[in-house]
């Protein structure tokens, strides 16, 4: 071979995806994960026994109504979809050291921002008003980031706390909203919604998959890239890791705080807005309900890992989709199913009881930094 001659390499992209599925500490972390799972099922399996219920028939019934058919299927990505989002959402705070609680008040206002534009917008082709109604919700929800990470980067006001009282004042405005100078007037309603988004605004279907789907695919995959292939990634990680030693390096902490949780408000809207869109076709209180502080139980049990997100809200996704088919079946209380998300979440934080069974030693880097602290940065 001429010494002049290139070796072909592969795409820098390709590689790194190739150097995620080898890396041999994300296959150990992805068995702890399936032996949780595997563990919630069977306490969820004997407290199906005590009610009363044969636990075979009960997941099977289960498994039936998430993916036993195309609909079911479909079913499942679409609650799957705005989980994806609100798990992307609080993933991505974790990574800057942020517990962002409130990203069930950025989905709110991203949805109902999305219903606005979706509603008042009239003769625009969908190629335009369906990205601008998706684009519009996701910058509400970063917009209402903004407030808890000045706080936190300026006044060294705990992200908690300001984002668990935020919750509060969006569900009251948009509340306030949809039963008041948003509300639709048409003969007959009395219920506090909006109107019906235009049909150029809606998010349709590519058969049984929901295109908010592979929207929030494509989202995770743009999170990753960003964390793991540039500046602003390496620099959030950095300040999750060590705040002063990262001011100490020269990084600007405090914008790259705010950053963080702007981009962490745009996912959160985003979800709230492909909801709006996608699902529900105009902002109604109460349809939106829970879907925030599920993300974080998607972004636990996928470790923070916006690759594992997505797994983790097709699970959630597939539970509360088939958790009718369970009760119709067998008679099962349909709060088993939050019963059994308990067990799995416990069992992935507590994941030392699992890596106890499986006599696996936790690697350095492992575990999930919830919060940088309560002081000042």
């Amino acid at each position: 071979m001429d010494s002049n001659q290139k070796i072909p390499t592969q795409p820098k992209f390709l590689r790194s995806m190739l150097d995620v599925l080898l890396n041999e500490n994300a296959w150990r972390t992805i068995l702890v994960q399936v032996v949780a799972v595997l563990l919630a099922l069977l306490i969820g399996a004997v407290l199906l026994l005590i009610s009363g219920a044969n636990p075979l028939e009960a997941y099977a019934a289960l498994f039936r109504g998430a993916f036993g058919s195309p609909i079911a299927l479909g079913r499942t990505l679409e609650k799957a979809t705005p989980l994806i989002f609100s798990g992307l959402a609080v993933a991505f705070a974790f990574k800057a050291g942020l517990f962002n609680i409130g990203a069930q008040g950025q989905l709110l206002f991203g949805a109902i921002t999305a219903a606005f534009l979706g509603f008042a917008l009239h003769g625009l082709p969908p190629y335009i008003h369906m990205p601008l109604a998706l684009i519009g919700g996701a910058l509400a929800g970063g917009a209402y980031a903004i407030i808890p990470g000045a706080l936190k980067a300026y006044r060294g006001v705990h992200e908690v706390i300001t984002t668990i009282m935020l919750n509060y004042i969006a569900i009251n405005v948009t509340d306030y909203l949809a039963d008041g100078p948003w509300k639709d007037t048409s003969p007959g309603n009395i219920v506090a919604r909006t109107p019906v988004i235009d049909p150029a605004a809606a998010i349709g279907k590519l058969g049984p998959i929901p295109i908010g789907f592979i929207i929030a695919i494509v989202a995770a995959f743009i999170v990753w890239w960003l964390l793991q292939k540039t500046t602003v990634g390496f620099e959030i990680r950095m300040v999750g890791l060590n705040p002063s030693a990262a001011r100490y390096a020269g990084i600007k902490v405090a914008q790259t705080l705010i950053l963080t949780m702007v981009i962490s408000g745009i996912l959160a809207g985003m979800g709230g807005a492909v909801e709006t869109l996608g699902v529900v076709g105009r902002y109604q209180p109460g349809f939106n309900t829970g879907l925030g502080f599920d993300g974080i139980t998607v972004a636990m049990l996928g470790k923070t890992n916006p690759f594992g997100v997505i797994p983790a809200a097709i699970l959630v996704g597939a539970m509360k989709a088939g958790s009718s088919e369970m009760q119709f079946a067998s008679g099962v209380p349909k709060e088993i199913t939050d019963v059994i998300q308990a067990l799995i979440l416990f069992f992935v934080a507590a994941d030392v009881i699992v890596r106890s069974l499986l006599r696996m030693r936790k690697e350095v880097g492992e575990d999930v930094k919830l919060s940088s602290g309560w002081g000042k940065q």
